[in-house]
């Protein structure tokens, strides 16, 4: 079997040529004792594609250069596929020069050539074939324009017929860039006359430094706006309705005359269960819509760096900001992205924090509960809760610096692509690979949960019984007194917060099977506004899902994922405390 090694600077399509060239047909791993996704695919049965990660040069000591060195020297490669962004070839000709030093055949892709040709720069791909001796190839690799010429060349195997110089050096760096520029200036041609780019003349507005951060928060503002108040939560009502209005009472008739256990299994146990959460589904895939936009858009990198220097007060570099960001998708790929930072210290800090950016999982609590109190101020109680989990990740942040962490910082490197208008099918299909995931915990963990909390809700030793002489009341009993000062204290909500330890979602799953499907109606008759603002607080802020917990032992080790458990705890209850207790010392002197 032909292996062969693709290899690029961050943001210039490696991924999206990857999926291109091997479909399905894609397996994925870590690295032999290095925290580093591995990413295996197939072109039929002969040709193995390994995806390696994202670098910038060879010189540098990283988790991500290590694994790349290591496999080009002992991999068994037979060729490396080498993918650039034709717009950019002086910066992303170093590292093939540095690849050149391996002896081994190169396909060199030059991708985005739309983009090149579109800041007036024309490429004589001869004579860059000529001039580096290795096969070029341009693509477009989001709309699939020339992975058939790659699959091609190397099913025919021609790019053995690659000039290799065994004596290819440089002793230094700016001999190296001297010599790409050499080589660009006989192989670009008509390069005069190339006007500014559209990407620079945006960043002049998205990067100054008095709007920068003014138009960041709009655009957070508007993405609110249009997954609470535009369209997600308006289609999750609609939803709603249909669960509550319409498949309850036909389920409920469907089975009028099966016995009552059953009935009650399936209607308030898994439908009831499930169902709760399910209708948020519509508010889960508007907000990764527009995430996806923005990560497809090259905004996101840009966000990174403008906040570079606010997260370098917590003692990291605006490249944490990323593993960050996606903890508001969810928190396990966020402390997984967290193995791209440099140092150790890094990422054990940035671990710790991500878990209180806000996942999607929450997303539902919010909703629900938003919709219940906060009827017309959906954005603004949503938003604050964002706002709060940021704030309290900034000064945990601060007090791991001075307390667990005091190490140098690490120097901030990150690349701003091309600013790009997203392929809707790309976007669709990137939202739809994110929102999946809810609906696969929806038919597992939750269904599980739900059908875990009926039994437990409607049993005891001596059979079937009442809800309130049930199991779970007794849990709920036993536990509850510990929420007293929070305001929340009843044995129903006290068990919705311990089974959301399974997946957050599942607190509302859980209410769902204790109160009823009907819960915007329920829940105003156990919690005040204050009490119910409170609660979000405390799941906000609490102990993150089992998911979190197994991927923070993995990563880090056992002492570092029960530390997460007990923080995040501690920090949930004194937050929640201060929320209600001083609301209720404000509400009393109105």
């Amino acid at each position: 079997m032909l292996t062969a090694a693709l290899l690029g600077n961050p943001n210039v399509g490696k991924t999206t040529l990857f999926n291109q060239l091997t479909g399905s047909n894609q397996h994925v791993g870590n690295w032999a004792g290095v925290t580093v996704d591995k990413k295996e695919g197939y072109i039929g049965k002969s040709i193995r594609i390994v995806d390696l990660p994202g670098i910038y040069a060879m010189d540098t000591y990283s988790n991500e250069e290590r694994v790349s060195k290591d496999f080009l020297i002992n991999g068994n490669v037979d060729v490396i596929i080498n993918i650039l962004d034709a717009s950019n070839l002086n910066r992303n000709l170093y590292l093939t020069m540095q690849l050149k030093q391996f002896n081994k055949p190169i396909i060199l892709v030059l991708n985005m050539i739309d983009a090149a040709e579109a800041k007036g720069l024309k490429i004589d791909f001869l004579a860059l074939e000529k001039n580096l001796g290795v096969k070029v190839v341009p693509i477009i690799a989001s709309k699939a324009v020339g992975i058939d010429d790659i699959k091609t060349l190397l099913e025919s195997k021609n790019f053995f017929n690659s000039f290799i110089d065994n004596n290819f050096q440089f002793q230094n760096e700016k001999e190296t860039y001297i010599y790409i520029e050499n080589v660009l200036g006989k192989c670009l041609v008509n390069k005069t006359g190339q006007s500014i780019s559209i990407s620079k003349k945006v960043d002049k507005i998205l990067l100054n430094k008095f709007l920068a951060y003014p138009l960041f928060m709009i655009i957070i503002y508007l993405i609110f706006q249009f997954t609470f108040s535009w369209i997600g939560q308006p289609l999750a009502d609609l939803l709603d309705n249909g669960v509550n209005d319409y498949l309850m009472p036909f389920l409920s008739s469907l089975l009028y005359n099966s016995s009552p256990w059953f009935k009650s299994l399936l209607v308030d146990g898994v439908v009831g269960g499930v169902g709760s959460v399910i209708v948020f589904l519509p508010v889960i895939l508007t907000l990764f819509l527009c995430i996806s936009f923005l990560e497809d858009s090259g905004y996101m990198a840009r966000v990174a760096f403008i906040m570079d220097k606010i997260i370098r007060k917590m003692g990291l570099s605006g490249k944490a900001f990323i593993p960050l960001i996606i903890g508001f998708g969810c928190s396990v790929p966020g402390v997984m992205s967290a193995r791209t930072l440099e140092s150790e210290k890094d990422r054990k800090l940035t671990a710790l924090l991500v878990p209180l950016m806000s996942c999607n999982a929450r997303l539902p609590v919010y909703a629900l509960f938003a919709a219940a109190f906060f009827k017309g101020k959906e954005v603004t109680v949503i938003g604050s809760l964002y706002l709060l989990g940021i704030i309290i990740a900034f000064l945990m942040g601060i007090l791991f610096k001075n307390t667990l962490f005091k190490k140098d910082e690490e120097p901030f490197i990150i690349e701003l692509p091309e600013y790009k208008l997203p392929e809707v099918k790309l976007l669709f299909k990137h939202t739809w690979e994110k929102g999946k995931g809810f609906l696969k915990k929806a038919g597992t963990i939750i269904f599980s949960v739900s059908i875990i909390v009926w039994v437990l809700s409607n049993f005891n030793f001596t059979g079937m019984t009442d809800i309130n002489s049930s199991f779970m009341a007794y849990i709920g009993k036993f536990i509850s007194p510990i929420f007293k000062p929070l305001g929340f204290a009843s044995w129903q909500n006290s068990v919705a917060l311990l089974t959301g330890i399974m997946a957050k979602e599942v607190v509302v799953g859980t209410m769902g099977v204790i109160y009823g499907s009907d819960l915007t109606t329920m829940l105003p008759k156990v919690f005040s506004p204050l009490s119910a603002y409170s609660f979000l607080v405390f799941v906000l802020l609490y102990t993150p899902c089992i998911s979190l917990i197994a991927t923070m032992k993995k990563e880090y080790g056992s002492k570092m994922a029960i530390f997460s458990v007990l923080y995040q705890l501690v920090l949930a209850w004194v937050a929640s405390f201060i929320v209600y207790n001083l609301g209720s010392m404000i509400l009393s002197l109105i």
